[in-house]
């Protein structure tokens, strides 16, 4: 099952069709929960998508399921270049370059770390020296009091620390993992924490929120709110807290696949294509000009046009016999069918007893002769 699912999820990729190739891994990855591949794969799949953190996490699965899978190292390394988290990429790219020492990727990549790191390194320098003192003036060149001087060189650094403090908390391995895979009408999200209580759990809905919180006493308070991909119908989305795991559904405001959990601020995201569930009354789909057409509507239209059509000749007589056919019953079709066919196209019976029981015999029109086809 899960490499039935691991191919298709592959063909889906090679396609560029990374959502639905996200979706497959994750029913895959439901199979089989301990294949490092499967993750790594998924991992590859979410950068695409530009779906970073997301990336970061299922790479850390595969290289925590298998330390030496040096694609594993890659990814995540890759994706925390895109957050800018340069010295974590470093790190994790150097470990996974011991791995594969002839793959040049990884030597390229942290070269390009290091180019940024130094930047970094350039600024905090920029901000943590004043002017006058790289510079040789001294504060009354300046027109400037050693204190107050001091002072702004203080506050600067004040400043960088908390920078620091926050990138640090952006940086931090989540506390708890979460996944999540998709349906045409729903996204289920799963956040793997083991033995937590339901009553520690609280789980709120917005139009395009979600908000998870853990509250265990005794340890520091888990929070999950991201902005979603696409609206929610809150009224209808519901979870449950299991032995190990907190599931959530949230039913889906459009029936469509989403490119990432995660709200990307893509402006270049398609309109979506309405995909009936069993039972609805038929699909609508995106004109050229974004406006939802109702083939339904417009179906009844061009039957209704059909039918009101005034034909002359040839043409009415068949309009006729066609109308006839259509609301016939069974042995008067049959019997339109057998006198049709058995007469070669010259005779046209509606009754069934008369043309039931013997065959129907050519009758050409008047002023013609029937004769048989010579090949």
């Amino acid at each position: 099952m899960a490499r039935e699912l691991a191919e298709r999820a592959r063909a889906a990729f090679v396609d560029d069709d990374f959502s639905l190739s996200i979706d497959l891994y994750s029913q895959a990855i439901e199979s089989d929960h301990g294949n490092a591949d499967l993750f790594a794969e998924r991992s590859q799949a979410r950068i695409k998508i530009g779906s970073f953190h997301d990336a970061i996490s299922d790479a850390n699965k595969a290289i925590e399921l298998n330390p030496s899978m040096a694609k594993a190292y890659y990814r995540k390394g890759f994706a925390c270049t895109k957050i800018k988290d340069y010295k974590t990429a470093k790190v994790v790219l150097e470990q996974g370059a011991s791995l594969a020492p002839n793959d040049s990727r990884f030597s390229k990549l942290v070269d390009e770390c290091k180019k940024h790191i130094k930047v970094e390194d350039d600024d905090i320098i920029e901000i943590m020296t004043p002017g006058f003192l790289r510079s040789g003036a001294t504060s009354a060149t300046i027109g400037q009091s050693p204190d107050t001087e001091t002072e702004k060189v203080e506050q600067l650094q004040k400043e960088h620390k908390k920078a620091e403090e926050v990138t640090a908390v952006v940086s931090a391995k989540p506390k708890f993992r979460h996944e999540f895979y998709q349906r045409q009408e729903e996204i289920v999200v799963t956040i793997f924490a083991k033995g937590v209580p339901e009553k520690d759990v609280t789980v709120d809905y917005g139009e395009q929120i979600l908000s998870v919180s853990i509250n265990k006493p005794g340890e520091d308070a888990y929070r999950f709110q991201p902005r979603l991909y696409r609206k929610i119908n809150p009224g209808k989305c519901k979870y449950q807290v299991l032995s190990t795991k907190i599931e959530i559904h949230l039913a889906k405001a459009e029936p469509f696949y989403w490119r990432s959990l995660e709200y990307s601020g893509d402006v270049a995201t398609p309109q979506p294509v309405n995909i009936p569930s069993v039972g609805s009354s038929g699909p609508a789909y995106p004109s050229s000009k974004g406006k939802t057409i109702n083939w339904d509507k417009l179906t009844a239209q061009v039957k209704k046009e059909e039918k009101e059509e005034k034909l002359d000749g040839d043409a009415a007589l068949n309009k006729l016999f066609r109308d006839i056919y259509q609301d016939a019953n069974e042995d008067t079709r049959r019997a339109m069918q057998k006198s049709f066919l058995e007469s070669n196209g010259t005779v046209l019976s509606t009754n069934w007893k008369e043309v039931g029981s013997k065959k129907v015999q050519s009758t050409p029109p008047d002023g013609m002769e029937l004769k048989k086809w010579e090949y």
